[in-house]
């Protein structure tokens, strides 16, 4: 009997393949921290009955036209605007995505991300390690205060819902707003749904949580600056195309918010010349939301274990619906 082929598009530990050795024909892309090239993952899926990628590899319509024999591609990600969904459902193939696994890491690293922002500890730490440390004064590296302040979360997900639950322990009120009410959250969290410009006029730190979609691209806009206020600071581990880059680059030259934290940007990655690395009141992260051993470990396993099911004929743990 004929094995099934698996495409891998990122080289990934072959402790986490081994135990599907004997069951599929496994062809993996031999490096980790180099993408596939496009003419080769187009070359691939035109073989397999299954490709596992990550949120770099851009799979379009053209890419499905070509894998006739396709029936599942695995996301390792929880985000998939990297993928043509619906045209992937024509076709009759699988998506599935990564959900759960990656919810606590992005949370700590999004409630990071908040307090390095608002008390510019990147910015102190390079202060002191140039040299320029010389005396202290009254609003040397002052920040802003955290605790008892108003978050306000744009996207109340599984991860919007954990970081609602650390800023409980800072003592925050807690607005969010959402594309459906999430009565469970408001009773645990003592969350308050409120409409989307109520909120950025309230809060003094704006989370963005929301995936990246036709209704959330540029959400964060020159008119949603202006509406924040001028002590507000932005914090993005969505996507970057979320947010209209140009118009927080101004809003924060300008002072029309305070300063931001960014895990991710429109087009990643990007160089040092991105304007809003040249501004000292932005924090800035190269993706890395998710990024702690265990958590891309378990990751890995369950895209996998996708692909598993779906080549056995058996419903995807996690399809994207």
């Amino acid at each position: 009997m004929t094995r099934p082929k698996v495409y891998i598009a990122r080289k990934i530990p072959e402790q986490l393949l081994s135990p599907y050795r004997n069951q599929w024909e496994i062809e993996m892309w031999p490096y980790e921290d180099l993408p596939v090239r496009r003419e080769e993952l187009h070359k691939q899926m035109g073989q397999a009955d299954a490709i596992f990628i990550t949120l770099t590899d851009v799979v379009d319509q053209e890419l499905i036209d070509g894998a006739k024999q396709l029936k599942i591609i695995a996301n390792m990600a929880v985000g998939y605007d990297n993928i043509d969904i619906d045209y992937a459902r024509k076709k009759g193939v699988i998506v599935t995505n990564t959900p759960d696994v990656l919810t606590e890491s992005t949370a700590d690293l999004t409630f990071a991300l908040l307090l390095a922002a608002s008390r510019r500890l990147i910015e102190a730490n390079e202060y002191i390690k140039e040299g320029k440390w010389t005396t202290w004064s009254p609003l040397f590296m002052a920040g802003t205060d955290i605790h008892h302040k108003t978050l306000g979360i744009v996207g109340m997900g599984r991860i919007g819902e954990a970081v609602a639950h650390r800023a409980k322990g800072f003592h925050m009120n807690v607005l969010y707003h959402n594309r459906r009410r999430k009565p469970e959250a408001e009773e645990k969290l003592g969350a308050v749904y409120v409409g989307f410009e109520e909120l950025l006029t309230n809060s003094d730190f704006v989370v963005c949580m929301t995936p990246l979609t036709q209704e959330t691209k540029d959400l964060f806009n020159r008119r949603a600056f202006q509406l924040m206020k001028e002590t507000a600071v932005f914090v993005n581990t969505s996507r970057g195309g979320t947010v209209n880059e140009e118009d927080l680059y101004q809003a924060l030259k300008t002072g029309e918010i305070l300063a931001a934290g960014l895990d991710v940007f429109q087009n990643e990655p990007i160089g040092k010349d991105h304007p809003l690395l040249q501004l000292d009141n932005v924090t800035a992260l190269p993706h890395i939301g998710s990024a702690t051993r265990d958590t891309r470990y378990q990751m890995m396993k369950l895209a996998l274990e996708n692909i598993d099911r779906v080549l056995q004929g058996k419903e995807a743990k996690t399809p994207v619906k």
